[in-house]
């Protein structure tokens, strides 16, 4: 099961008018298709147009493929056109363990979906109309497992080490000092058994878990109205051009694309156990 939160950890919003949840390591957004130019970025990424079908072309192909949706690999050099129509968009971290299956799973560089799959990966959703926020947990939830097949492996219990550090992490205002030593005082462990606990607990590794949070901070500042140069502030990058430059290595695009967004939600992508 996927997606599954320690009670003691619920997600929350960082911007009371934002429906944001902050937990690494996926991000999904939704509303008006777009079109890009050939480009590449790091994280994993799901798009389904929710009516019809979009164009997509990968790496240095000539021609364009036309599907209602598709699951692209870590960078991998792609362009897609799915204006017109609405659309749901799934970022995925290629370094957590759901990142890893996901990869595993794709015998290309991307896997295109035609109208049938589609719309059993959108079954959960309405196919018009608004997306309730509290709808795509659960969505992720069962789009990850049917992309990935349902994970063998049981949940590992969180280390109650790493449960305190990740409160430290969220707290508001963000925490000046991530640097490891930093964190292992914070948790009481060595650096190594950190990063070791961190990643059995979390199924993400410690140094992308913090740029994920870092990355969601951001979006939940532009999304509540905040300047590029704020929101850069808020979340601990040192300035406006260090937080665009981040925002394309990881999504492909400017933070600027995110405030043209109404609605987006990130959740983490592997289960935990509070107990």
């Amino acid at each position: 099961m996927l997606l599954a939160r320690p009670p003691d950890l619920a997600p929350r919003a960082p911007w009371p008018d934002m429906p944001l949840v902050v937990w690494p390591a996926a991000l999904a957004m939704w509303g008006p298709g777009d079109a890009s130019s050939r480009h590449a970025h790091h994280a994993m990424h799901l798009l389904l147009r929710r009516e019809g079908t979009l164009t997509f072309r990968a790496g240095t192909a000539k021609g364009d493929s036309r599907a209602a949706g598709v699951l692209v690999g870590p960078d991998v050099p792609h362009a897609i056109d799915a204006t017109g129509g609405d659309v749901i968009l799934l970022f995925i971290e290629p370094e957590s363990q759901d990142g890893e299956r996901l990869r595993a799973s794709l015998d290309s560089p991307a896997r295109l979906f035609d109208e049938a799959a589609r719309d059993a990966l959108l079954a959960r959703l309405p196919r018009k109309g608004p997306i309730a926020h509290e709808a795509i947990g659960p969505w992720m939830e069962a789009t990850l497992e049917a992309l990935a097949g349902p994970t063998e492996a049981p949940a590992p219990r969180m280390h109650p080490r790493v449960r305190k550090l990740l409160r430290h992490l969220r707290a508001e205002p963000a925490p000046e000092d991530t640097s490891l030593e930093a964190l292992s005082e914070v948790a009481g462990l060595s650096s190594g058994r950190l990063m070791h606990a961190f990643t059995e607990s979390t199924g993400v590794p410690l140094r992308p878990y913090l740029l994920w949070l870092r990355l969601q901070r951001a979006a939940g500042a532009l999304a509540s109205g905040r300047t590029a140069g704020e929101a850069a502030h808020a979340a601990g990058f040192s300035d406006a051009a260090h937080l665009t430059r981040t925002f394309r290595r990881m999504f492909g695009t400017t933070p600027s694309f995110l405030q043209r967004r109404s609605q987006f939600v990130q959740a983490k992508a592997r289960p935990t156990d509070a107990s």
